[in-house]
This record gives structure tokens, C-alpha cells and sequence, in this order.
């Protein structure tokens, strides 16, 4: 009598991205920015209500980034601005 293999098929482990997380969850990306425009513009979307996450910016693709490289090299960190808008209020401002 013939022996009959069964194959059972396994699926692929879905790798998912740190940004397809974020963008999952609802963050929109915005700007990939250095100091001191970064703290300028994570307080203003803060004063505006939303909520804002950075990430730091890693080089990576292959697109220009001689730029970001550049800076990178000379001790610039760059920071990927990601919103979206606060489910809750937002409360006091802990500086003041």
C-alpha cells in the first residue's frame, strides 16, 4: 500500500515595521526634523491637542539621504514626528 504524505501548509510570520505599528495604531507621519526645530515642533502640535511620538531617524533605502548622513556624521540626530489626535483632554502643562 502507497503511503500518503500530507503537506500542512505554514503560514508566513507577518514581519511588521515600527512604522506600520504607528500607522496601525493611527499615527500620521509628519516631518523627519532636527534640532531645534523638533522640540518647536512637537510643542506646538502639543499646544494644537494632538498627541506626538518621535522616533529617531535611521538612514535607510535608496533614497538620498546624503544630507541626513551628513549631519548624522557631524553629531546632528534627526527625529521622525509622528500625531494623531488625544482621545482624552489634555491636561496642565507640567513646566508651569
Amino acid at each position: 500500500m502507497a503511503e500518503t504524505r500530507r503537506v500542512i501548509p505554514i503560514a508566513q510570520a507577518k514581519v511588521v515595521s515600527p512604522e506600520d505599528q504607528l500607522l496601525k495604531d493611527g499615527w500620521i507621519r509628519q516631518t523627519v526634523i532636527g534640532e531645534p526645530r523638533l522640540s518647536e515642533i512637537v510643542q506646538n502640535y502639543k499646544a494644537m491637542g494632538f498627541e506626538v511620538h518621535v522616533e529617531e531617524f535611521k538612514t535607510e533605502g535608496d533614497g538620498c539621504n546624503t544630507c541626513f548622513d551628513a549631519g548624522q556624521e557631524m553629531g546632528f540626530m534627526y527625529g521622525t514626528v509622528y500625531v494623531r489626535k488625544r482621545s482624552e483632554p489634555a491636561g496642565e502643562d507640567e513646566l508651569f
